[in-house]
């Protein structure tokens, strides 16, 4: 289990060796569930989805990934609109499959490529969000990383069999955009139960 550089959030690690075989039967059985936050540029036409997109190494850029490649592998993701702004969404997102970059090459598939995303992210979206709302698009200029959180991660305890659920709060340089943005283009939030 790892994480992209520069995605914050929850990781889980085991303190013995039955505990890491545990653990990795139940990632490579898809027994854990990962739950993201993603700020992404746009506003997806509907308030929740799937990509069922597979992914491989970019065909040219061998440290990209690609939906389009030579040697693709199932990947999984599950969205839905936590909340809205003019220009950008905070999306949940739940992934089915760990491939490398898998929510950052989906959002970018989706047109709605992760704020901050040096990698995936098309040169044109922050003139878009410009011209939709300036002080956002000011607001995005600082951002020095992919605005991706690895929310929450749930599991069973390899010696209790009881279900874990971790959770790693939201980071302060997300927080602080997510409020910028509430401020100068306030959306809709929606019921997120």
């Amino acid at each position: 289990h790892r994480l992209d550089k520069d995605t914050s959030g929850v990781l889980v690690a085991a303190k013995n060796g039955m505990a890491m075989q545990h653990l990795a039967a139940q990632f490579k059985s898809r027994q854990v569930r990962k739950r993201y936050l993603a700020l992404v540029y746009g506003v997806p036409e509907s308030d929740f989805g799937t990509v069922d997109l597979p992914i491989g190494r970019h065909p040219v850029d061998r440290k990209k990934m690609s939906v389009t490649t030579r040697a693709p592998r199932p990947a999984l993701t599950h969205w839905k609109v936590r909340e809205s702004f003019v220009g950008a969404a905070l999306l949940e997102v739940d992934i089915r499959t760990g491939r490398t970059h898998q929510i950052r090459v989906h959002c970018h598939a989706m047109g709605h490529p992760v704020i901050g995303d040096p990698v995936y992210c098309r040169r044109g979206e922050k003139k878009r969000l410009a011209s939709a709302t300036p002080r956002m698009a000011q607001s995005v200029k600082d951002v020095d990383r992919q605005m991706l959180h690895a929310w929450k991660l749930s599991f069973l305890h390899p010696k209790t069999g009881k279900t874990l659920i971790v959770e790693a709060p939201i980071p302060v340089d997300m927080t602080v955009l997510i409020a910028e943005f509430r401020k100068w283009a306030p959306g809709r939030e929606f019921d997120n139960r």
